[in-house]
């Protein structure tokens, strides 16, 4: 299957980074901080999280257990930062189309782009997360896993799935307006049900293949591998994730490409 999505992209590479860095500096626009929100807003989630499962539930982790508190901060936040990604990504997608009717009137117009730039923002906001996540493995085990420049490879399957999702849900929210609602509910339900707060291992043997069914435990286990523990990721799932991740995405692209036919008449 030849790939439509990359000449796409690259064709409108120049608009679509335009777009993006206005949707990350028309977030804050007008608040004192600004961008620093970025980082404060994880910040503190993070510390109301790491309060009420390490202090309240008494939750620990087995992977830097000696480091108490924080030690469950770093497994808990690598897990936030993926999850938010995808959240960001997919909860965003429904609307996209549906709020900027007067692109759709332009021929011109790469309607495709809106999808690039929601996901390119929310990858934004998962980097300002990884500095956390380092300041935060800095100041736990006074050092940083070399192993964290595979994190690129490991989170490409995450962005290119992202991207076919959005593709997909960004088509069907112009023909059908409860998938906004639908897709907000999920995605409540399966923070809980992506191994963010606890690992895996953690769960009964029985539940542990039906929950690695959900692709983002693959990938928040294999982000805590690199970034927590120090270890390579898996062979099987980068080659394996990244070829599911390119074929899936381009059936979002071309199933995208092709709803966008309709969009003029329903809008």
């Amino acid at each position: 299957m030849r790939l439509r999505f990359p000449a796409a992209l690259w064709r409108h590479r120049e608009l679509w980074w335009r777009l993006t860095h206005r949707e990350v500096l028309g977030r804050y626009r007008g608040s004192v901080l600004g961008w620093g929100w970025s980082f404060i807003t994880p910040l503190l989630m993070l510390a109301v999280y790491t309060f009420v499962f390490s202090q309240v539930f008494q939750a620990r982790w087995g992977d830097l257990d000696e480091a108490g508190p924080l030690g469950f901060a770093i497994n808990l936040f690598a897990g936030l930062i993926v999850f938010n990604l995808f959240s960001e990504s997919v909860n965003r997608a429904p609307e996209l189309v549906l709020s900027n009717p007067n692109y759709v009137t332009r021929v011109i117009f790469p309607l495709e782009i809106l999808t690039a730039v929601s996901v390119a923002a929310a990858a934004f906001h998962a980097l300002t997360g990884l500095v956390v996540l380092a300041l935060f493995n800095l100041a736990a085990v006074r050092s940083l896993p070399v192993t964290m420049l595979w994190l690129p490879l490991v989170w490409l399957p995450l962005v290119l799935g992202c991207l076919g999702v959005s593709w997909l849900l960004s088509a069907l929210g112009v023909f059908l307006r409860d998938v906004g609602q639908v897709v907000g509910v999920l995605t409540s339900m399966l923070i809980f049900l992506s191994a963010v707060f606890y690992p895996l291992s953690a769960l009964p043997e029985r539940w542990q293949p039906l929950l690695a069914l959900n692709p983002l435990v693959t990938v928040i286990e294999q982000t805590r591998r690199v970034s927590v523990s120090g270890l390579a990721p898996s062979g099987l799932y980068l080659l394996g994730g990244s070829v599911l991740a390119l074929v899936f995405c381009e059936l979002g692209f071309r199933s995208f490409q092709r709803a966008r036919r309709g969009f003029a008449d329903v809008l």
